[in-house]
């Protein structure tokens, strides 16, 4: 009962009978994984802590749990005492779940040489090899993360569509085209279907890559869109300096009946901006409230970037003067050097003193000013 309450990740309901399990050290294991499923490390370690503490026997689940709460935490010295309490012989050091935790805990960490040891010294599967190329891509080595992803398929293993996505994300970071098209090759002669991961990875990097027809032939082929993919083929269009485009993909994204959410107006202000559509941008601005999204400090910025930078200093001040929350330095700082681009001398002096207030330690105040 425990460890179904723990798996389906309804820790207060497990919490309740854990009391009842203690004498038992597979409770204790269990209850390790459910704070780790649902995302409670501190908790997750502090109890495994507990358990060694006490004596009580690790088992697979405990320990690999314990593990990947360290990666998330960055507890990296926690993280190399769980592993050397596996090399004393919790286990035999072969366990697979156990060796894919090790290599994301110091991959994540930045310990790439041990990561690497562990992934050539022990059994892997396809978790193996998406959990080190993730750990390129989470340091941003990028290159190294689509060098693997070709070691894998020389060495005949089978990437699925996990690796692909984290595969493209680097491609997409590289702006590399010839590596995004090898991968989307490698895609199409294996046989995998498009579904909404892959296929929205493929957007991204065919846009970052500024090759927005293929992007849109991409877009245009997936029978299935969700918000993250409709996102994507708006993002692409902005980065690329296309807001018409951009705009009426969210036009289609209305027609289609899909919710759009934060980052859906982010993407849209920041391609007004970028083009100079204040109208639009303004509108746009206006729309969020229909959808119930809440503007945030990125969308303020955004607003005031886009009224500052064409001359509309006085309404950009006005914006940010009535936000409901509090500017931070980005909204400040975009208004400030907005007000010397337009020579608004008396209104730069006000603007920089709320700035410098929030962060006198911030040279770039002074030298706009």
């Amino acid at each position: 009962l425990l460890f179904m309450y723990c798996k389906f990740g309804m820790l207060s309901l497990a919490e309740r009978i854990f009391p009842l399990c203690q004498g038992s050290g597979d409770g204790w294991n269990f209850m390790v994984f459910g704070y780790g499923k649902v995302g409670e490390n501190v908790k997750c370690v502090e109890l495994f802590r507990e358990m060694q503490w006490l004596g009580i026997h690790s088992e697979t689940i405990g320990i690999a749990s314990a593990i990947a709460s360290c990666a998330q935490l960055g507890a990296v010295n926690l993280g190399r005492s769980i592993h050397c309490n596996v090399i004393k012989g919790f286990l035999d050091g072969k366990n697979i779940s156990v060796t894919n935790s090790l290599v994301e805990m110091y991959g994540k960490c930045g310990k790439m040489t041990f990561a690497w040891r562990i992934f050539n010294t022990s059994e892997t599967d396809v978790v193996s090899w998406n959990t080190l190329i993730s750990s390129h891509v989470h340091i941003k080595q990028h290159e190294e993360a689509v060098n693997l992803f070709s070691k894998m398929v020389r060495e005949d293993q089978k990437p699925n569509t996990a690796t692909l996505v984290v595969v493209l994300s680097a491609c997409s970071h590289l702006a590399s085209l010839e590596k995004g098209e090898r991968v989307h090759c490698y895609i199409n002669e294996s046989g995998f279907t498009l579904n909404l991961p892959l296929g929205t990875a493929l957007i991204d990097m065919y846009a970052k890559c500024g090759q927005l027809q293929k992007s849109r032939m991409v877009f245009d082929s997936m029978m299935e869109k969700d918000v993250i993919c409709w996102n994507a083929m708006i993002s692409g269009y902005g980065m690329n300096g296309y807001a018409e485009s951009a705009l009426e993909i969210f036009q289609h994204m209305e027609e289609s009946n899909v919710m759009p959410n934060g980052i859906t107006f982010l993407s849209l202000l920041s391609a007004c901006a970028h083009a100079g559509l204040v109208e639009e941008g303004k509108y746009m601005f206006a729309r969020m409230k229909s959808y119930s999204v809440n503007p945030n400090l990125k969308h303020y910025t955004c607003m005031v970037d886009l009224l500052g930078r064409y001359g509309n200093v006085q309404e950009a001040e006005a914006m940010v003067l009535s936000m409901p929350i509090s500017p931070d330095g980005g909204v400040w700082g975009a208004l400030l050097g907005h007000c010397k681009t337009h020579n608004q001398i008396e209104m730069g002096i006000r603007i920089a003193k709320y700035a410098i207030d929030l962060e006198p330690e911030n040279d770039g105040y002074y030298i706009i000013m």
